[in-house]
This record gives C-alpha cells, sequence and structure tokens, in this order.
C-alpha cells in the first residue's frame, strides 16, 4: 500500500522505525523487515544508527530504488549551511547519494529562525536532486503555520505521535489543511508502556483487547489498521522477526466505523514525548557525529 506525497512521489505506508533500537542490531531488523515485504524504513541522525540502517539495506539485495529510505536532522544542526552539511552527513553514513524524505526532527521555538533556515537548506536540497521530498516532526499548528509564512515548499510529511491515547487531531486536521501527510510515530502507543507508573498501556487496553479478539488479531495490529484507515503513514518499531512480521500483516482485514470510534473515543490527552514548547538547545542539543 502506497501512499502519495504532495508533491506527486510515492511512499509506501508502512515502514520500519528504528527509534531506540540500538547499533548492533539495527541492521539484522531492517534486512528482516525488508525480506518480510516492507520497503520503506524511517531513521535519524540523532538515533546514532543510520550506518547500521544502509547496511542492512545493501545486505537485504533489494535494489536500492525499490526501498523508501527516510531520515531527519537533529536541531544542533539547524542553519543553512549546518543542515547542508547534515544531509551529507546522513547520506554518508546511509551509504546514500540521494534521501528518499527528510525531515527536520523538531520545531526549535527558543530559536525558529534556525529551523526556517534550516527547512530553506533542505528547499535547496530538493531542487538540488538530493532529497525526493522535505518534511517536518513534532510540528504544531502554529509552526507549520509560521514555517509556511517564511518558506516556499509546504512539507510533505509531519511526523507527529499518534496513537488511541493520543491522537493530535487539532496537529492532524492542521497537517490536512495544508496537504501534509500525517506520519505517526509510536503508531501502537508503545510510549504509553515506557511510563513506568504502573499505568494501563495501549497493548492491555479491554477495548482494544476485545476488538482484537472479535479479529482474530493482535492488539497492534488493530492499532495499526486503525491508523492506516485514517489515512495515516505508520512507521512501527520491533526488533523481533516475528513482530516484524505481525507488524505488516495489516492488509487483510477492515475495522468497522464503530470500531474506528472506539478506538478514537480512548483519548486521554496525555503525551507521551517531550512538550515541543521546551525543545531547546540546551537541554537537547547533542553533537551529530561526521560519517
Amino acid at each position: 500500500m502506497n501512499l502519495t506525497l504532495n508533491n506527486s512521489v510515492t511512499m509506501p505506508a508502512i515502514g520500519l522505525g528504528v527509534f531506540q533500537t540500538a547499533p548492533e542490531e539495527t541492521t539484522a531488523a531492517v534486512v528482516e523487515a525488508l525480506k518480510a515485504g516492507y520497503r520503506h524504513i524511517d531513521t535519524a541522525a540523532a538515533y546514532g544508527n543510520e550506518r547500521e540502517v544502509g547496511e542492512g539495506i545493501r545486505q537485504s539485495g533489494i535494489p536500492r530504488s525499490e526501498i523508501f529510505v527516510e531520515t531527519k536532522v537533529w536541531i544542533s544542526d539547524y542553519g543553512y549551511e549546518q543542515t547542508v552539511h547534515a544531509f551529507k552527513k546522513s547520506a554518508g553514513k546511509l551509504g546514500l547519494d540521494t534521501i528518499d524524505l527528510f525531515i527536520l526532527h523538531q520545531a526549535l521555538p527558543s530559536d525558529f529562525d534556525k529551523t526556517i533556515a534550516a527547512y530553506r537548506a533542505m528547499e535547496t536540497l530538493l531542487a538540488d536532486g538530493k532529497v525526493r521530498a522535505i518534511g517536518v516532526s513534532n510540528f504544531m499548528p502554529e509552526h507549520l503555520q509560521a514555517l509556511r509564512e517564511q518558506t516556499s515548499i509546504v512539507p510533505a510529511v509531519n511526523q507527529i505521535e499518534v496513537h488511541p491515547y493520543y491522537s493530535q487531531a487539532a496537529v492532524r486536521e492542521a497537517n490536512a489543511e495544508q496537504g501534509i501527510l500525517t506520519q505517526a510515530w509510536s503508531p501502537m502507543g508503545g510510549i504509553t508502556s515506557y511510563r513506568g507508573t504502573g499505568e494501563q498501556s495501549t497493548f492491555t487496553d479491554p477495548a482494544i483487547t476485545s476488538i482484537a479478539k472479535e479479529l482474530g488479531k493482535t492488539t497492534a495490529q488493530v492499532m495499526l489498521r486503525w491508523q492506516l484507515q485514517l489515512g495515516h503513514s505508520i512507521i512501527p518499531k520491533s526488533i523481533r522477526p516475528e513482530r516484524i512480521k505481525e507488524n505488516f500483516d495489516v492488509f487483510d482485514f477492515e475495522l468497522t466505523n464503530e470500531q474506528m470510534n472506539i478506538l478514537a473515543g480512548l483519548e486521554t490527552g496525555v503525551r507521551g514525548g517531550p512538550e515541543p514548547e521546551e525543545i531547546t538547545l540546551e537541554t537537547f542539543g547533542r553533537e551529530i557525529p561526521e560519517a
């Protein structure tokens, strides 16, 4: 299943995410995913595993032309020249001449001029054919509006936290209004399992468990199907071969309108990731190594 971006580039709806995947486990996960049928891999400079993603692509034997690769620029590399160089670092680690989707990892509200300069650098990379599409991640409606007022190209994608417990309706609506595809990170609500507070996670939610039982599917598959039916791109993460396959096996069933509404009704309003307004270089800055 492919989705068409606002510049007519097509992108597989499901990609393998490698956030918090240790470098020594990344190559095998990428090989396993490509063997299972994935043709889309999502990484980031800040994940520290771009090199291993590239190695997995090469080891898979799948032609590069068949694989959609996206990566992200970290805030420490914002600024025009810095972001042009960030592309060279990422491309070098991945071992690729062209990156399919290049996105800004966060808005930097405390220095939005740097955010704008970084995005303008990506516009240049797009014009030069170094990347096939550009986008953003974790941008709120006000960030999208400010970007639109100061740049020329509408982002193709906004990658944000979306799962049944935190669906970010206002951001998704702002994306849709500008023709920006919503891409869901933590699409199964895995982040709800990491809080360590003893709170219920999406994987054990009675409503989702009940729907899964009705359909003979797992809770993960139900949540991924919900995302696809909402028109989202999804990047589920796993290093376990059986889970990688399971997360891709979501095309042989559909949720009813009632089931979709049940999942939509689980909203808690609790963000799992950091608050976008709290992203600063002082708190989140880190050096991204050279290729």
